[in-house]
């Protein structure tokens, strides 16, 4: 369905349904080092998303992907390391129409004149593993990954190893301390070079350089990566005790000159038209290149331009990836099977003739849902025109009609699970259909419970995938509550299955009692599997109510759409009538709450704990009116995020802080006449200081 078409019904549950599915895909790619999905099919879920959030601002979810970056880091392999300054992402763009869009858009924002001169470094987009490298009085001292943008692993001793990682910067006008980010790549000999040796050894090769690359950096013993012949490229930085230039190209010259390794590629752009030279030019180089790379990367040269334009959600606003055009294939679609997630929804999956596109062999890709089968007109036996751009799971872009056999038939989407057999019927928010057996599916309860000792959620090691199915298929876990009595009642059992001991039991039962001592409220929210909600809004909702217990009644009163409560509920930002309807049907289920009670008896939640800012406006909600003189409205919202208030579209009991400029409307009038603070332009500039 077009984007323009969308009710706000249908914007709202499909802004849902692409959260929890992105998320799903940056786990697996960022964390697990396998990707499920091409980045093509990745590139595309994103560009929806952002268009409806473009036609639906009012929607925008705090779990919106425009708001993450990478997966959460739980893994416990690694030590974790807070990033003092974020590792943020970039956004995308696909064409060339598109480089105009953008520099347009960024000399708006700072009312800059269209004529004026904008300069840009252009680089190329590297395909590997993102990295920060620590510089303390010129001496490397620490290395990590991006991880979720704010925390992330510590490589430090597999950095070390990779011989093109200066251990000591050398020059008069190094910072005392500099934080250097780049990429951590493999060239493809090197990676050729490594699946001969993996498959030499019987061990499954790897499917591109960026997973080799990543896998090989983080192994847990140094000296594996150091066999790997990795390389890397810095091209920004994080925190710094002096800067030291002006621009982005003189960052680069600067530590070139230091010993650390840049790309060759880069360019200084003067106007759009050099940036689409860059461009062209850069993808006839793509194959002779001995790295792998899926774009380039546009970044406003000034710094102080940079500062004015800030960040948006999780990225900078005055950088941009312009992403190369993604490889296609024909191929026969041999299959179209149904996957029946944990809440019930319907996935159709199509099952191809194996084939190798750009390196990779690819026989599966998701189909998303009816209606997307439905507008390709996809069918059994259809030969298909299928895209990747460097992963696993191709994207079907359409059919070759002129090779459709003649007794060709549409495709029935069931109307019974081909789970349980329950009928299946339309979601109520989405454009997906649904299972409505419930808890009697088995595919739903065991997903559910698959869910609930996820990495994400309570992440209890030891129970993974199929060893949830097995306990659920020997009736040793029929819900959540079952895995906390699970020594108690089947320890011996388990001792005794094969591939288990006693050694390997006692960890899993070691693992269950650490999350039964304390589990963190949002964790647990999240866990419950409540539809639409994600990580992001179940740590919003945490933050909102503290206690499980505060939280527990609160929404039990919001059931009733006419309470203080329900009100209270809707108007958390990014929480709509949507979202808050799934919460409210949730606790209206009194199975749901019955294991909310089990689970609150062998489970201690330990309340959310907020983060205290310096800011003045940390936790504030404000509201803008009128026109301001010393910045743009962008701008100033801009600085009110970044300083940890909410800024709203209108006047409420809630607000905090309305800052008034010239001209200023009702809004201001409104706040008066509620006793809100209204305060001018320039005590906002002295607030955000």
């Amino acid at each position: 369905m077009k984007t323009s078409d969308l009710t706000e019904l249908e914007a709202a549950s499909e802004l849902a349904y692409l959260a929890k599915k992105i998320s799903e895909l940056n786990k697996a790619y960022y964390l697990n080092d396998a990707p499920l999905v091409t980045d093509a099919e990745y590139d595309e879920l994103k560009r929806r998303n952002e268009e409806i959030e473009r036609l639906f601002p009012h929607l925008i979810r705090k779990d919106s992907p425009t708001n993450l970056v990478g997966a959460t880091i739980i893994a416990d392999d690694f030590k974790k390391i807070k990033h003092a300054v974020p590792m943020l992402s970039l956004a995308n763009i696909f064409s060339d129409p598109e480089i105009t869009d953008f520099v347009v858009r960024l000399k708006k924002f700072i009312d800059l004149d269209n004529s004026a001169d904008f300069e840009f470094m252009a680089e190329p987009k590297l395909d590997g593993l993102s990295f920060s490298a620590l510089y303390i009085n010129k001496k490397f001292v620490q290395g990590a990954t991006r991880g979720d943008g704010q925390v992330g692993e510590d490589i430090t001793e597999n950095l070390k190893q990779i011989k093109y990682l200066p251990l000591e910067l050398k020059g008069d006008d190094v910072p005392e301390k500099i934080e250097i980010r780049g990429e951590v790549i493999m060239n493809k000999a090197d990676f050729l070079a490594l699946n001969e040796l993996q498959e030499q050894k019987k061990l499954k090769p790897f499917a591109n350089p960026r997973n080799a690359a990543a896998g090989s950096l983080r192994q847990l013993d140094p000296r594996v990566t150091g066999r790997r012949n990795l390389s890397l490229f810095g091209y920004t930085y994080g925190t710094v005790s002096e800067l030291k230039w002006s621009s982005q190209s003189e960052f680069l010259q600067k530590i070139t000159e230091w010993g650390f390794p840049v790309s060759p590629e880069v360019r200084l752009c003067k106007n759009i038209t050099e940036l689409r030279e860059f461009f062209a030019q850069l993808g006839e180089k793509r194959p002779f290149l001995p790295y792998d790379i899926d774009g380039a990367v546009y970044k406003v040269n000034r710094l102080d331009y940079q500062n004015r334009l800030g960040f948006v959600a999780r990225a900078p606003r005055w950088a941009i990836a312009h992403k190369f055009p993604p490889e296609k294939a024909q191929t026969l679609l041999e299959n179209i099977r149904i996957q029946v997630g944990r809440t019930g929804i319907l996935t159709p999956v199509a099952d191809v003739t194996p084939i190798n596109v750009g390196g990779v062999l690819v026989s599966h890709a998701t189909l998303h849902n009816d209606d997307e089968i439905k507008r390709k007109d996809i069918r059994i036996n259809d030969t298909i025109i299928i895209q990747r751009a460097g992963d696993v799971i191709p994207q079907i872009t359409g059919v070759v009609l002129s090779k459709r056999p003649a007794d060709s038939t549409e495709f029935v989407f069931p109307t019974t699970c081909p789970v349980c057999g329950s009928a299946v019927i339309q979601d109520d928010t989405a454009v997906a259909k649904r299972c409505s057996g419930g808890l009697f599916c088995p595919a739903q309860i065991v997903e559910s419970l698959k869910h609930f000792v996820s990495r994400d959620t309570l992440n209890i090691d030891g129970l993974g995938d199929k060893i949830i199915t097995s306990f659920y298929e020997k009736g040793w876990v029929k819900r959540p509550s079952d895995i906390f009595n699970l020594e108690q009642n089947y320890g011996q059992q388990i001792v005794k299955l094969e591939g288990w001991g006693d050694k390997s039991a006692s960890n899993l039962f070691s693992s269950i009692q650490k999350v039964a001592n304390a589990t963190p409220l949002d964790k647990f929210i999240f866990a419950l599997g409540i539809p639409e909600i994600g990580q992001a809004t179940a740590r919003l909702l945490a933050s909102t109510y503290l206690s499980i217990e505060h939280f527990l009644a609160q929404m039990k009163l919001a059931i009733d759409p006419t309470s203080n409560a329900y009100l209270e509920l809707i108007n958390i930002d990014s929480i709509g009538p949507v979202i808050a309807t799934k919460i409210t049907t949730f606790m209206s289920g009194q199975h749901n709450l019955e294991e909310i009670d089990n689970l609150l008896a062998v489970m201690n939640i330990t309340p959310f704990i907020k983060v205290e800012s310096n800011s003045v406006l940390s936790g504030k909600t404000v509201v803008f009116t009128g026109t301001l003189e010393t910045m743009t409205r962008n701008e100033a919202k801009a600085k009110a995020l970044s300083a940890g208030a909410k800024v709203a579209g209108s006047v409420s009991s809630k607000t905090d802080y309305v800052i008034q400029g010239a001209d200023a409307g009702s809004k201001a009038q409104k706040a008066i006449e509620l006793g809100i603070q209204v305060i001018t332009e320039t005590e906002f500039s002295e607030m955000i200081k």
